[in-house]
């Protein structure tokens, strides 16, 4: 009950910004070029394939993201859409003459379905309503900057995984539903772990989120998701934790790089990182998005 209080507090905190902004928001497209995509990739979900170069700015790390989704096939009516995701996820460390020994790595797989439909109802702020739905596998692994030179081994960050690196792998199937128009969207997402190593994961978490265009070429994005905490004790996830990602960016048309576009993020939660699924976190980057 308490999961779905905080998911229901925070649909109720991002449509009160929605409307809020929306007199500002109509005269700003929302600030999306072209893609090769019927759905729109998500503008402030750190789990979006994209590519990316993000550096904290409260540590030596540095967020590398290389990936991207396509649509194979999209039907005439522009109205139903097929394709396909890869991606993967880097926590870098930065170290002394440009190196950037890799920690964890995660790589992402799979297919997707998507559908788009305009909906002509002038009591709504919103023109069209889409849906994607997705099928991936994930994997997650250490790498060199996680392994201690000095000593020879692995470093530990938890008593319970025993051995380090540990087997990490989950397939899941993930729901988004948008309701938008030129200047803003408002999201809702459910996704279900069908199978996961190591077991104990609670399968269900939910997703909310908002983007909003502000003048100058910038916006304004926030996702939120409900996600399962690990508990060492019993191996196994009980309750659930809200995540934050609140981003600020400008896409940078004024220079002809309409699909590059500077970002300021604000993490608060689960890592995003399979091998660090039960740590919580709080970092912000800064960097470069580039949308394909």
């Amino acid at each position: 009950m308490k999961s779905i209080y905080r998911l229901c507090k925070a649909l109720f905190i991002l449509t009160a910004m929605l409307l809020i902004s929306l007199e500002s928001a109509q005269t700003e497209p929302l600030l999306n070029p072209p893609t090769r995509t019927l759905f729109t990739p998500l503008l402030a979900d750190p789990s979006e394939p994209r590519i990316a170069v993000m550096p904290w700015l409260t540590e030596r790390s540095l967020q590398l993201d290389i990936g991207s989704s396509a649509d194979l096939y999209q039907n005439d009516s522009k109205e139903f859409a097929a394709g396909v995701d890869f991606a993967t996820y880097s926590l870098l460390h930065r170290s002394n003459n440009f190196k950037f020994p890799v920690d964890a790595i995660d790589y992402l797989f799979g297919i997707n379905a998507s559908w788009k439909k305009k909906i002509s109802n002038e009591a709504l702020p919103f023109d069209e309503l889409s849906t994607r739905i997705r099928i991936s596998h994930i994997s997650a692994h250490f790498e060199d900057g996680h392994f201690d030179t000095n000593s020879q081994q692995w470093i530990q960050q938890s008593e319970w995984l025993g051995s380090v690196p540990f087997t990490y792998s989950r397939e899941f199937l993930n729901l988004v539903v948008a309701l938008s128009s030129p200047g803003h969207r408002l999201y809702a997402g459910y996704q279900y772990l069908y199978h996961t190593l190591p077991d104990g994961i609670n399968p269900h978490s939910l997703q909310a989120g908002i983007e909003l265009s502000t003048p100058g070429n910038t916006y304004l994005a926030a996702d939120f998701k409900l996600l399962p905490i690990w508990h060492s004790s019993l191996e196994e996830t009980r309750g659930h934790r809200g995540t934050w990602n609140l981003q600020a960016g400008m896409r940078l048309n004024s220079i002809g790089l309409e699909k590059v576009r500077v970002a300021c993020n604000y993490f608060s939660g689960m890592s995003r990182h399979g091998m660090y699924f039960y740590h919580p976190e709080s970092y912000t980057t800064v960097g470069l998005i580039v949308d394909l």
